[in-house]
């Protein structure tokens, strides 16, 4: 008699439960050179995110604060972690491809190759109403970090 394998979706949430317990650059960076407010009217998911980015255009610090579900912060505390250090226009095809991921109807093995670890979020896109949850800060930072743009 064989055992089941251990479902992949129990690790994702484990991940997705402890991004949201110790969430990562959760912090508010003073004067920041980029800045997105991203709010969720229907559920109330609500961050301010936070950018450093250098006269090179790197990515020097990150950091958001605000309050939601824990698929919205665990993601927010995900994008902090995987575009610090990258350039503006790296974090910006990372937001691409994620989006993409989240939204698209069917998924290919290079878009989930392309998104790298965040394609753990592949279980929420069957509940749709959460695909916000997932992408709220990820439509902040496209905000935030638009061509051109260095608003406080």
């Amino acid at each position: 008699m064989s055992h089941p394998e251990p479902k992949l979706s129990h690790l994702y949430q484990e991940v997705i439960l402890e991004h949201n317990r110790s969430p990562r650059n959760f912090k508010e960076i003073p004067n920041p050179t980029h800045y997105s407010h991203g709010h969720n009217a229907l559920c109330g998911d609500d961050y301010h995110l936070y950018f450093i980015v250098d006269a090179g255009g790197v990515i020097r610090d990150v950091g958001f604060q605000g309050a939601g579900c824990a698929i919205s912060k665990s993601s927010a505390s995900m994008l902090t972690g995987l575009v610090k250090g990258k350039t503006v226009r790296e974090a910006l095809e990372l937001k691409n491809r994620f989006v993409e991921f989240m939204t698209s109807d069917g998924l290919s093995a290079p878009q989930k190759e392309a998104v790298g670890r965040l394609a753990l979020f592949e279980g929420v896109r069957e509940f749709p109403v959460r695909v916000k949850c997932a992408t709220l800060s990820w439509h902040a930072l496209g905000d935030a970090l638009k061509e051109g743009d260095a608003r406080p």
